[in-house]
């Protein structure tokens, strides 16, 4: 048999095989060796010559790499070459590792010994390298393996491709693979799918591709593998998943830039990149590195040996271990290294060309997934004519009353002017109408009344904050950064991005022009060069912080990692995906989309889009913190200065020098008050160390004290190694010191309070929490599994295949000439709000008309997908949709003509008929009746107490956190402000809006839960701040009525439901009223008499209405608290916490 060239059938294919023979080793000297040349070639036994004049005779016992190699391998070679040293790249502990080769490349040529590098390192003495020579017996073994082979190998070509093109290329073939995964070539198998690598030579166990066919999941709606089939494929990946060539390497493409610009950019660019080029070092680029920095070129290429960044991190030099916590960084991982060296080796090919949108045929989303309902373009329907034309209102009624009619079904009677007005108020204000309000539309005799009272709602500065509110609870926002920290830190410049919701809803700003500025307001002027800022540029910029409201706690370094940052994005896109969309894109950031059409490669081309302001290899912190007690520098915080709007430029220097002036004078008075504090510190601090010296040994007492005498960066190595061991001992805490010195506590406590004073009187330069486009963003490229360390393919900015038409390319462009910006973010946005867009403004119109009917017409109002609720109406959905748009997307216009439809003013009676066919309500067959959302209902207690700050904008208010855990807002001076000025962090919630249902934002909520508990019940019953307004309600009641127990009464419910008590009501009412007061009186409470009180007070007031079972005097102590309970009990009606 001649070396390398035995060829063996296998299932009728020609392949190269390790034939079955092996080696025994006979060693035979002298004359003999002239008598077995004769026996080179026959079949019992192969001599080999050495150096020596020895041959080593071969026998036909089977070669075996476990048995045979292996134990070669292992007693010379692997403590370099092992699974963790791998000098060179090289592992010689498998054969798949083996066959792998090194940063060279391979090092075996199966069948040709003398020309495979391993053999010849070995046979020459190169190898091992300072360590004793191989025998003649071990260089024999190893020259027939390689020249023999390994027995019952199996390659792809032989074993497996048969299997794969019978049973698996109809999804898995080089024609749009499902999955990305072509299994019709070996380079395809072994690249693996979207989700990473699918074979793991050696380890079936470990291989998806095995697991999928053992499981019998694939192949998928087929029958599955024959087991012989199963046992083939695992028999090929336990042999090292080889081709035909013996090589893993073989028919794969070669390494090119972007197989090692996201390692550059994963662990080093943070120090060597495009933002900080220490050493005027850039490895950002092939170009870059070839240029190199002050130590010369980064890389040599084809000499990987000479190349400076190699060395570098071989040596473990690079990166520096000592800074990669304050850059958040990983150290680079050995397969790394290796990829880089064989890609220098290789000669440091340059980048392939990304992928990018086509206009041609999409292998990934097909015409058919097109065809999905949601994804096809809303049409004009035509009005549907109806039994009962008088009913219609306006369209919306026709395509309500079609579906009822088909039913036999009808509207319900029309609601009461009294619920209507009170349903109004909620609706567009979220806060009731006044007794006076109510009693003047009560006697408005305008046909048009209602009509009219809507239009004043929408026109009240109160519609922009409840509507407002919807807009941020889809947004995500919230007072804090949320995160995977406890430290939750609060967003000081939050609340700019809530004041310009309010005034953009209250301006009716078109919605096209709303989305346009939230998601590229930094590109829609180029504010950096105006002549003049205008209120307009604030406001855009400004506008884009709906892409900051998302969780986001990078700003320390503990959680500022890669993949942290790309869980910042991913939650933003969630945001955007669900709110503005209605697509679940996060579900296409690790995989394809399980149920809709988003490959990731879609999902990574919109990261692309948002590439050049949330790059997340060149980050930015979301504000200044401080990192080892130095504050981060103002231009590595995401935050923009505040310019006031019509500023001059002198101007704004003026009042930049007044604000320094005026906080450089607090800054002097809190240094001296630090100073002398630290010097009361100190002599405490000295007796503290010396208690605890006294302790130790002599020598080492004296030690320590020479090293506490020596500042940090003057001490020695062993004053250093004793600061380390001791550094509990040294250190004196601040609770330590003031338990220490009672004294001292005091002055401590009191200076912590005169510098929190001092502190709160600053100027702070004002700051916009703002996104905006930085220019020249990284590449982009597809993240398997969603994992950093395991990219895939380079990928251009693009838009969901799915909602194109698949011809129309997506064109990038600057927003201006010269601009720095990339103009991603403005090109996406202008694509969002095409008339076109078969979901924008389908997904806004479902959204209002949920918030009015408590339902969308598609239920999942994020998710409009196959996995999503199916329209209830579709006909009206499109049409609200086209309407929306033809009315110049207003929203306003949008809610004008729900509420003055007939569907909107239907009463809210279940009749047995109507619970029978239309129980859920599906059909709109009445009005729903819902409950006050948190907001509401702590607003209304506001108002009907006469407590509501009106103070609108602003810096949100404080809340405190008592001992007992509650979280309450803070009262100012004219009371308390509206919930939406209310300070609300994920980790401090108040507690009353967490009990009923404000959701912690995680990162937003599209759909309020509506819960009903106990805790709700008691919190109404016994919370003080409730007992506080419930106590100023009465108030208010007492000071309105006339003190008549009758008329406080009907003062109470004119305030509290918007109406009047029916007779039933007074009758409970005044009787319960008067049990009050003699219960009371039973236990009365503590009252000035002579002073005089109120019932918020809990004191005492001449009352004109008579309760004859009980003496005066004990009456007048008794009503004002009788009346203050009532009041509590009133705000716990169902009647005033429902809305119907």
């Amino acid at each position: 048999m001649r070396n390398g060239s035995s060829k063996s059938k296998t299932r009728g294919i020609q392949r190269w095989s390790w034939p079955r023979l092996s080696l025994r080793v006979v060693v035979v000297t002298g004359v003999a060796a002239g008598a077995l040349l004769s026996l080179r070639h026959s079949s019992i036994a192969v001599p080999q010559v050495t150096k020596e004049g020895s041959q080593v005779l071969l026998s036909a016992k089977k070669v075996r790499f476990e048995t045979d190699v292996l134990p070669v391998f292992k007693a010379n070679c692997v403590q370099c070459h092992g699974p963790e040293t791998r000098t060179k790249g090289l592992d010689l502990t498998t054969v798949a590792s083996v066959m792998k080769g090194g940063e060279s490349g391979p090092v075996v040529v199966p069948g040709k010994a003398d020309e495979s590098l391993l053999y010849r390192v070995i046979h020459n003495g190169t190898m091992p390298k300072g360590g004793k020579a191989l025998s003649p017996e071990q260089l024999a073994i190893i020259r027939e393996w390689i020249e023999v082979g390994e027995p019952s190998a199996v390659t792809f070509e032989g074993t497996v491709e048969p299997i794969f093109k019978s049973s698996c290329v109809k999804c898995h073939g080089s024609r749009a693979p499902l999955k990305s995964m072509d299994l019709s070539t070996y380079a395809g198998v072994i690249k693996g799918s979207e989700s990473g690598p699918v074979v793991v030579p050696g380890n079936p166990e470990a291989s998806l591709l095995y697991k999928k066919v053992q499981a019998e999941e694939m192949p998928m709606g087929g029958p599955p593998l024959a087991k012989e089939q199963v046992a083939a494929i695992r028999a090929w990946i336990e042999a090292g998943a080889l081709a035909a060539s013996g090589s893993m390497t073989a028919n794969l493409q070669p390494l090119t830039a972007d197989d090692i610009l996201p390692i550059m950019f994963l662990r080093c660019t943070a120090c060597h990149g495009p933002a900080r080029e220490d050493g005027g070092l850039n490895l950002s680029s092939r170009e870059a590195m070839l240029k190199g920095g002050k130590s010369g070129p980064a890389l040599v290429a084809g000499k990987p040996d000479q190349s400076l960044i190699v060395q570098k991190l071989r040596s473990g030099e690079m990166p520096p271990k000592k800074g990669l916590d304050e850059v958040s960084l990983r150290p680079i991982t050995p397969p790394e290294i290796d990829k880089l060296v064989s890609w220098i080796a290789q000669g440091a090919p340059e980048a392939r060309n990304p992928d990018v949108e086509q206009t041609g045929l999409d292998p990934l989303v097909s015409e058919k997934d097109r065809q999905f309902w949601a994804f096809q373009l809303p049409r004009w329907p035509a009005v549907p004519s109806v039994k009962h034309p008088e009913l219609v209102r306006n369209p919306i009624d026709a395509f309500v009353l079609g579906k009822l009619e088909a039913k036999s079904l009808s509207f319900s009677p029309e609601a009461s002017r009294l619920t209507m007005i009170r349903r109004a108020y909620y609706d567009l204000t979220g806060l009731p109408p006044t007794p006076n309000e109510v009693q003047a539309f009560l006697a408005d005799k305008d046909p048009k009344a209602y009509e009219n009272l809507i239009e004043r709602l929408l026109a009240s500065p109160r519609y922009g904050e409840q509507w407002g509110r919807h807009w941020l609870d889809l947004a995500g926002y919230a007072d804090s950064e949320g995160g995977k920290l406890d430290s939750d830190n609060v967003r000081p410049y939050a609340w700019q991005y809530r004041d310009y919701v309010i005034r953009a809803l209250n301006a009716d700003k078109p919605y096209d022009r709303f989305l346009l500025e939230q998601i590229a307001g930094d590109e829609l002027e180029d504010y950096e060069h105006a002549p003049a800022i205008t209120q307009e540029m604030m406001d855009n910029l400004i506008a884009t912080g709906f892409l900051r409201m998302g969780p986001d706690s990078t700003y320390d370094p503990a959680s500022n990692s890669i993949d942290d940052r790309l869980d910042v994005i991913a939650d933003e896109m969630d945001i955007l995906g669900s709110g503005v969309m209605g697509m679940t894109l996060k579900c296409a950031r690790c995989h394809s989309h399980k149920y809709d059409p988003i490959p990731l490669r879609d999902y990574y081309r919109l990261v692309a889009v948002f590439k050049g302001a949330f790059d997340y290899y060149n980050w930015l912190m979301p504000q200044i913190v401080s990192f080892d007690g130095k504050p981060l520098p103002a231009s590595k915080a995401r935050l923009l200065p505040y310019v006031r709007p019509g500023a001059t430029p002198i101007r704004l220097m003026v009042e930049q020098q007044e604000r320094e002036a005026h906080n450089a004078v607090l800054d002097r008075e809190i240094k001296l008050l630090k100073d002398a504090l630290d010097a009361k510190t100190e002599p405490i601090k000295k007796k503290i160390l010396d208690r605890r010296l006294a302790q130790l040994p002599e020598t080492l007492r004296d030690d320590l004290r020479k090293v506490l005498d020596t500042p940090p960066e003057q001490r020695n190595e062993v004053q250093k190694y004793l600061a380390d061991k001791f550094v509990n001992l040294l250190k004196v805490t601040p609770a330590e010191l003031k338990q220490a010195d009672n004294d001292y506590r005091q002055a401590t406590e009191q200076t912590e309070r005169q510098i929190k004073l001092l502190e709160v009187q600053k100027e702070p330069d004002p700051k916009i929490r703002a996104l905006w486009d930085r220019g020249d963003p990284t590449p982009t490229y597809i993240l398997l599994r969603g994992d950093p360390a395991n990219p895939g393919p380079r990928v251009e900015p693009g838009v969901p295949s799915v909602l194109t038409d698949g011809k129309t390319p997506f064109v990038v462009r600057p927003p201006w000439p010269g601009a720095r910006s990339t103009g991603r973010r403005l090109a996406f946005a202008k694509w969002l709000i095409r008339p076109e867009h078969p979901l924008t403004a389908r997904v806004m119109v479902n959204r209002i008309w949920a918030r009015h009917f408590g339902v969308g017409i598609v239920k999942t109002l994020g998710n409009f997908g196959h996995t999503g609720a199916p329209p209830t109406n579709p006909e009206l959905l499109d049409w609200l949709a086209t309407e929306f748009i033809q009315r110049g997307w207003s929203i306003k216009a949008m809610q004008r003509l729900i509420m003055t439809s007939t569907t909107y003013r239907q009463s809210s009676t279940v009749t047995p008929e109507l619970e029978k066919i239309d129980p859920d309500n599906f059909l709109l067959s009445r009005m729903p009746m819902r409950r006050m959302t948190a907001e509401e209902l702590y607003d209304s207690l506001l108002l009907v107490s006469g407590r509501l700050d009106e103070t609108r904008s602003g810096p949100s208010g404080p809340v405190e956190a008592r001992d007992d855990g509650l979280v309450t807002p803070i009262d100012t001076e004219k009371g308390w402000r509206r919930s939406l000025y209310v300070a609300q962090r994920r980790s401090k919630m108040p507690t009353l809006f967490d009990s009923f249902d404000l959701p912690a934002m995680s990162p937003n909520c599209l759909q309020r839960e509506v819960s009903t508990v106990a805790t709700q019940a008691l919190h109404l019953m016994n919370n003080a701040l409730v007992d506080r307004l419930a106590g100023a309600f009465a108030e208010r009641v007492w000071k309105e009525s006339g003190q008549d127990a009758q008329k406080e009464i009907e003062r109470a419910y004119w305030i509290a439901l918007s109406r009047p008590p029916t007779e039933e009501e007074k009758k409970v009412s005044l009787e319960s009223f008067r049990r009050l007061v003699t219960e009371t009186t039973k236990s009365p409470v503590k009252t000035d008499a002579a002073a005089g009180g109120s019932p918020s007070q809990g004191g005492s007031v001449q009352m004109v209405s008579s309760h004859p079972s009980i003496p005066e005097s004990e009456r007048r102590e008794a009503a004002p608290k009788a009346l203050r309970d009532f009041c509590h009990a009133l705000v716990n009606f169902a009647a005033f916490i429902y809305i119907d």
